[in-house]
């Protein structure tokens, strides 16, 4: 008891380890990234690790939702920024895929929805209030661009179901490295794709 005591005094602070977890994968790439790796790196035991995240899945799926964190901020900070509807959603978009190549986000995500096959009822919820908040921001900036007379009139909720789909299929090949699907490519065809469905016809 008393050694445990002492590894929750001496470990770093959770924020810490997902930081590390994420730098490593971008890094490294995510089969590098083990428990005894990741250990070495933040200066604890495999067994201190696995102490507070009981299994990789959760290290890996907390390590994810710290990440959604810091892009839900900036996709705050870019949707409440003013201006026109679409240079938001252009901004919406751009945060939305991936960098390129095992942009590390996506790896990580790509991983999590991969094992979630086998995930119980508690942490597909937390993937899906992950993938909800994308949901629900893209809708209302639909839904204000339709208001302000900048878009066609559609169902919010139906077009951004849509639109994320596209994105999500555009995205994993970019992720994976897909010939032919190149980051700048795939945004000149979801810019294509919303000027089509979104703008025609205001």
């Amino acid at each position: 008891m008393a050694g445990a005591a002492r590894a929750r005094k001496n470990a770093p602070p959770r924020e810490e380890v997902l930081a590390a977890a994420m730098d490593m994968i971008a890094e490294r790439g995510l089969e590098k990234l083990t428990m005894a790796a990741l250990g070495r790196e933040v200066g604890m035991s495999s067994g201190h690790l696995l102490y507070y995240f009981h299994s990789k899945d959760e290290l890996l799926l907390q390590t994810l939702e710290w990440s959604e964190g810091r892009l839900g901020a900036e996709r705050v900070r870019l949707l409440d920024r003013g201006g026109p509807a679409r240079e938001r959603l252009d901004a919406y978009v751009d945060l939305y895929v991936p960098d390129g190549h095992r942009d590390p986000h996506w790896t990580l995500w790509l991983e999590v929805w991969n094992r979630s096959q086998n995930a119980d009822d508690e942490a597909r919820a937390r993937q899906a209030a992950i993938e909800g908040a994308w949901h629900r921001d893209l809708v209302a900036l639909i839904a204000e661009g339709i208001s302000r007379g900048e878009f066609r009139r559609v169902d919010a909720d139906r077009f951004a179901a849509r639109l994320r789909a596209l994105l999500d299929g555009f995205s994993i090949h970019v992720a994976i490295g897909l010939r032919g699907t190149g980051r700048g490519q795939v945004l000149a065809h979801v810019r294509e794709f919303i000027a089509d469905a979104l703008l025609a016809g205001t």
